[in-house]
């Protein structure tokens, strides 16, 4: 093969090769391509940042009450007027943990007490609820909460639920049963669907504005049943039928001893009390009435040879039902209705003597606001048999404002 045509055929294979797919080894070698600059990479988008750390839940609120108030009995304190900042409670709630959390309701009231309180006259600011809670059941819609330290007690929150407490004391609080509030332990078990509850107590017994005043402990339980709250008739949805009992004790004012006594006396005197409680409460109407007893133990004597000691019986019971009604509702975005309420109490307070009295309570009320209602109401406090009060007849302005 002549030479020229020997490099022309050596030049021809490795192309035809070439576009035939089969490349030479050397060919099939070829090298990675160079990586780029690290400048040119993409940059890893930065970490997220922690999260804040959440700040504890902390709830506070308050109520205001305030009145006027004028005399209407006869003679020399007939017209007597004033104005009274009656209360203001400030409330205040934060976690403490899984499952816990803490209350305390200050309340702000005018001290008006003489003998060792007399330097503190003036506005005064004292607890009436602190306590710990530990929701300690959750399970099937069923609940149940402890609380330790200043506490409600048995029945009066339940009745205030129904009943405006800015226009005055509920009746087993006015009466004197027993306080609304004591230093204690408690459980709450609520039931599931809003079919009820069970409230149960053991307190010191003297109430939130005393200390405690002798060994003794108070127990008091309440059952509270709704049982149509899945009804198709929205007013009976809120009926609740409650029972509750307080079985209570005190020491004798003898329990120390003294001189001249035939000595001290370390029994209790009983202080017990029981009640029912019917209530509806539908944002038209709101009718309530109540049955309560008390035994209470009293003491006479000076517990010494010449004048002994005596135990003698002081108990009672009272009767109590108000109703409140919307009657007048305005337009807009806010009706601000118009409320007509009435209240009697009928009170025994020695069956044995047969003293009686009652309370009697009538007005309007209007609500200013979503959180503000002012009312004119008329109050009286008469005997109706024995002189177990003084009469009283007074025409309040009430005022109460939530924030």
């Amino acid at each position: 093969m002549p030479g020229p045509i020997r490099r022309l055929h050596a030049l021809a294979i490795p192309a035809v090769l070439a576009l035939s797919g089969v490349a030479p080894a050397a060919a099939q070698r070829v090298p990675p391509p160079a990586p780029p600059p690290s400048d040119t990479l993409p940059k890893p988008a930065p970490a997220p940042p922690p999260p804040p750390a959440r700040a504890p839940a902390f709830e506070f609120s308050g109520v205001m009450f305030a009145n006027y108030q004028y005399g209407l009995d006869r003679g020399t304190t007939r017209g007597a007027n004033k104005f009274d900042p009656e209360r203001i409670y400030l409330n205040f709630r934060m976690p403490a943990g899984e499952r816990a959390s803490v209350r305390v309701t200050t309340d702000l009231f005018q001290q008006t007490s003489s003998g060792s309180d007399q330097y503190y006259r003036g506005w005064v600011l004292r607890a009436k609820y602190a306590y710990f809670q530990y929701d300690y059941l959750k399970r099937g819609g069923l609940t149940a909460v402890a609380r330790l330290g200043l506490v409600h007690n048995a029945f009066i929150d339940h009745d205030e639920s129904f009943w405006p407490r800015w226009m005055g004391t509920v009746a087993v609080d006015r009466h004197g049963y027993f306080s609304s509030a004591d230093a204690g332990i408690v459980t709450l078990v609520t039931f599931p669907g809003k079919r009820g509850e069970i409230y149960a107590t053991l307190v010191n017994g003297p109430g939130y504005t005393s200390r405690e005043t002798d060994r003794f402990k108070d127990y008091a339980a309440r059952l509270t049943l709704t049982p149509l709250a899945a009804s198709s008739v929205p007013f009976w949805q809120g009926l609740a039928l409650s029972g509750w009992v307080y079985k209570g004790a005190r020491g004798s004012r003898f329990a120390a001893g003294g001189t001249g006594q035939v000595g001290p006396v370390g029994s209790a005197l009983t202080r017990d009390r029981w009640g029912v409680f019917a209530a509806v409460k539908d944002p038209r109407l709101t009718v309530a009435a109540q049955y309560a007893r008390r035994q209470d133990e009293g003491e006479t004597g000076a517990n010494t040879p010449l004048s002994p000691r005596a135990v003698i019986d002081s108990s009672g019971s009272l009767v109590s039902a108000y109703a409140i009604a919307r009657v007048l509702r305005g337009g807009g975005k806010f009706p601000r209705p118009l409320h007509v309420l009435a209240r009697l109490d009928r009170v025994t307070t020695h069956r044995s003597r047969g003293d009686r009295h009652h309370l009697a309570v009538a007005g309007l009320a209007w609500d200013l606001t979503r959180a503000a209602s002012l009312s004119l109401d008329y109050q009286e406090l008469l005997p109706d048999r024995g002189a177990a009060v003084a009469p009283n007849k007074t025409l309040f302005l009430h005022l109460v404002a939530r924030y």
